[in-house]
């Protein structure tokens, strides 16, 4: 919804003191301009991305409507959950967690949590290291490297998407002015034309240049950098589960673990002690 209302500020703004100031909106509609600049665009983003960077591109777009989905709600969920996987492992070791992660689309543990069990990416990730821990691997520092490793190719995939959205943004006033010179070349065409019709062939040539700035500026940057604060909310969700499960490895309470977890996260979205603590105190049972 803000993005809708930012697009709908910038149009507003700018149309506004345009035609506020006496200009005629008819000189700013130029079709062939934007032709040129957007249809440019799109052949460079291309000729520079990958189809898979492509695809996650048209998919982001719905994402950034959305906006991220990780809020003090989600991550409430998320420190409850991991705690009803840790208790179950102190009380009864370890093993007692295969038969949840083998399936966890079948577990009756996971079930509780829905919001986190629908996302099968990070349910995936969070089962493939207490897998590890069912097999018998117990050395916290090897495995936050492979963590690590792990999160980094998670967000490198993440920002090639908000990489490419940032190129486009950064080529398109240069497009503009492709946009504006094409104009003057065929406004020289037309040099012997009256004043009144050259004026407006050199008007509509500065559109050009005028549109590759505000569509880079006004739009597809701030786009693109709404992308990038989604990719580093999902990082910051996965280092939550990191530094939980790395404190559960090195033998603490299942509390304690989840509040190693909590400490990480970004005030506007971290649960305060005492909300973890009710939460966690009216789960049922395992």
């Amino acid at each position: 919804m803000l993005i809708i209302v930012g697009a709908i500020v910038v149009i507003v703004t700018v149309m506004g003191g345009y035609v506020g100031n006496g200009g005629e909106i008819g000189v700013l509609i130029q079709p062939f301009e934007f032709l040129i600049i957007l249809g440019a665009a799109a052949g460079g983003a291309l000729i520079g991305n990958p189809r898979r960077v492509l695809s996650a591109l048209l998919k982001s777009f719905g994402t950034l409507m959305r906006g991220s989905k990780r809020n003090k709600a989600g991550y409430l969920e998320l420190l409850s959950l991991l705690y009803s996987l840790f208790r179950l492992a102190k009380t009864k070791g370890d093993l007692a967690l295969e038969s949840h992660v083998e399936k966890p689309e079948e577990s009756s543990l996971f079930q509780k949590f829905p919001g986190f069990s629908s996302d099968h990416h990070v349910r995936d990730f969070l089962c493939d290291y207490l897998r590890l821990l069912t097999l018998g691997t117990h050395n916290a520092h090897e495995v936050e490297a492979i963590i690590d490793e792990e999160i980094d190719a998670h967000h490198h995939e993440a920002t090639q998407v908000s990489d490419a959205v940032t190129n486009i943004a950064d080529g398109l006033p240069a497009l503009g002015i492709v946009a504006a010179v094409l104009g003057v070349i065929h406004t020289m065409g037309s040099i012997t034309e009256p004043p009144e019709v050259l004026g407006h062939l050199i008007g509509g040539a500065l559109v050009g240049t005028f549109s590759g700035v505000l569509f880079a500026y006004g739009f597809v940057g701030p786009i693109g950098r709404g992308l990038v604060a989604i990719s580093e909310a999902e990082t910051e969700y996965y280092k939550c589960i990191k530094s939980c499960l790395l404190a559960h490895m090195m033998g603490y309470a299942p509390q304690v673990s989840i509040e190693f977890g909590r400490k990480t996260l970004s005030p506007h979205v971290r649960p305060n002690f005492k909300e973890v603590e009710e939460t966690v105190g009216n789960l049922a049972p395992d």
